[in-house]
C-alpha cells in the first residue's frame, strides 16, 4: 500500500543503466505511471541495446532521453533542465560502472551529467550485479561515498543471479523502491520523535494446536507505522500475528503472540516513546486451564475456563508522564 499524497504529480527522473535486471525497470516505470507521477526516463547507451526506448516510453507514457547531443535544442539543455525541475532521481538498475561514475564525479553521458547536477534531497540508487562485484572493496567504497553525499541506497536481495551464482546482488521488489521514493519525498516534521505502536490480534493458546483470538488484520497499525516512518519518526511496532509485510523502511518490529507478551514489550519500551498508539486487538481473556498436550475428542463437550488478561492501556494510563507547560 502506498500513501500517494507524497508522490502524486511529483516530477521524477528514472535513470536506467544496462544491468540484466533492466526488464524490472519497465515494470517500475509502469507503477510510477499508475501513481500519477510526472515521469521522465533517461537511458544509458548500453541499456538501449537491451530494451528499446520505445518500450519505456509506451509503458511509462512519458519522454525518454538517451543521447545528450541529440536532445539539446532551442536553448533547452537536458541535464541542467531535468536536474533543476525534477523532485526526485531514481537510478534502477544501477551498474557498477554508473555507480563509480557518480561517486567520483565523472559526467560523460546524459545520466551521469544529470546525477552530477541534481541537488534535491530525493536521490535513490538501486545497485544490482554479480555478488562478487557487489562485495568488491571498490564498489562498497563507492556506495559509501554516495551515502555520505545524500543518496539512499536500496540494498539488493540475496538469491539466484542471472549468472547462475547465488548471493547478494538481485534487483529488489519494485514496491521497496517506491516506498523509499515516497519516504524521501515526505516532509520530515516528526524527526527525532519516538513512536510506539501496537497492531494486530493477540492469540491465546488452548492447547498446542488450538487457540482463541480476536479478528484483526493489523492494517491500521502497520499503516500508522508507515506514515510516521515516512515523516521521520523512529517507530517501534509491536505486532501480534498478521499476514502483512511490514513497511520496508520500518526499523523496529517486535513480533509477539499473546497479550502477556505484548504487555511485556510495551512496558519495556513505553518510557522512550513520545507518542503511543494502541491499535492492537488484544484478547480480553486467556485460557486458565491450558493443556500442554492436544485435547482429544473423547467427550461431547469440554469446558474452557477463562481468566482476564491485563488491560495494557489502563496500566499505561497509570504510568503516563506528567507534562509541564
Amino acid at each position: 500500500m502506498f500513501l500517494n499524497e507524497y508522490i502524486k504529480n511529483k516530477k521524477v527522473i528514472l535513470g536506467v543503466s544496462s544491468g540484466i535486471a533492466i526488464y524490472k525497470a519497465v515494470d517500475l516505470s509502469s507503477k510510477l505511471r499508475k501513481l500519477e507521477v510526472d515521469l521522465n526516463i533517461v537511458l544509458t547507451e548500453d541499456s538501449k541495446k537491451m530494451i528499446s526506448p520505445v518500450v519505456f516510453s509506451a509503458v511509462g507514457n512519458c519522454p525518454v532521453y538517451t543521447d545528450y547531443f541529440n536532445e539539446v535544442k532551442d536553448g533547452w539543455i537536458p541535464h541542467t533542465q531535468l536536474s533543476m525541475e525534477s523532485d526526485a532521481l531514481v537510478i534502477a538498475p544501477a551498474t557498477a560502472n554508473i555507480i563509480a561514475k557518480i561517486a567520483n564525479g565523472f559526467a560523460d553521458d546524459l545520466l551521469s551529467l544529470i546525477a552530477l547536477a541534481f541537488r534535491k534531497k530525493s536521490k535513490i540508487l538501486v545497485p544490482t550485479m554479480n555478488t562478487r562485484m557487489y562485495e568488491s572493496p571498490a564498489l562498497q567504497r563507492n556506495l559509501e561515498i554516495l551515502k555520505n553525499d545524500g543518496w539512499i541506497i536500496v540494498e539488493p536481495e540475496v538469491g539466484h543471479l542471472a549468472c547462475g551464482e547465488i548471493g547478494k546482488g538481485r534487483y529488489p521488489e519494485n514496491e521497496m523502491i517506491l516506498e523509499f521514493l515516497e519516504y524521501s519525498l515526505a516532509k520530515k516534521d516528526m524527526k527525532n520523535k519516538k513512536v510506539l505502536i501496537t497492531a494486530g490480534p493477540t492469540v491465546e493458546p488452548i492447547d498446542p494446536v488450538r487457540n482463541i483470538t480476536n479478528k484483526s488484520s493489523g492494517k491500521m497499525g502497520y499503516e500508522l507505522a508507515r506514515a510516521f516512518s515516512y515523516r521521520g519518526a523512529e517507530v517501534t511496532l509491536i505486532s501480534g500475528p498478521t499476514n502483512i509485510k511490514p513497511p520496508y523502511i520500518l526499523k523496529n518490529l517486535i513480533n509477539v503472540t499473546t497479550a502477556i507478551e505484548m504487555k511485556n514489550e510495551v512496558m519495556k519500551h513505553y518510557k522512550e516513546a513520545d507518542i503511543i498508539i494502541m491499535s492492537a486487538a488484544v484478547s480480553d481473556y486467556k485460557i486458565k486451564n491450558y493443556s500442554d498436550k492436544k485435547i482429544k475428542k473423547e467427550n461431547e463437550n469440554i469446558t474452557l475456563e477463562l481468566e482476564r488478561n491485563p488491560d495494557i492501556l489502563k496500566e499505561l494510563g497509570k504510568l503516563k508522564k506528567k507534562i509541564k507547560y
